[in-house]
């Protein structure tokens, strides 16, 4: 079992930069990939960013590349979503996931939802313009 809380949501302007943590507990931390989800109003859940379990390799939506970046401390069972330069549109739900059913091994491809297994409640981001 692995249990995820997001944090760090909240009401920005456009323009700003925020950074969003997800704290996990359960399976040893450093023995799988994770990844950041969101959820826009009226929209199906997508994809945003994943990570290996090291932090050596990492994968982004085309439409987030130069904005969104992700990364994690092992040391702290911490992931991290970065996120630059924030727009009305990005205003949503955000969710960290994790994929524990393939170990260490990395697959860029894996960005489906239906990939992860364990996710947390999710985090509101609302930018204002």
């Amino acid at each position: 079992q692995v249990q995820l809380v997001e944090s760090g949501g909240g009401l920005v302007q456009a323009g700003v930069s925020l950074r969003l943590s997800c704290v996990a507990s359960g399976r040893t931390f450093s023995r799988y990939a994770m990844a950041w989800f969101r959820q826009l109003p009226d929209k199906e859940r997508e994809f945003v960013v994943a990570i290996n379990w090291n932090g050596g390799s990492t994968t982004v939506a085309d439409s987030m590349k130069g904005r969104f970046t992700i990364s994690r401390d092992n040391a702290k069972n911490t992931l991290y979503l970065q996120m630059n330069s924030l727009k009305p549109e990005d205003t949503g739900v955000y969710y960290c996931a994790a994929d524990t059913t393939v170990g260490r091994s990395w697959n860029p491809a894996r960005r489906s939802r239906y990939e992860y297994n364990y996710w947390g409640q999710g985090t509101q981001v609302t930018v204002s313009s």
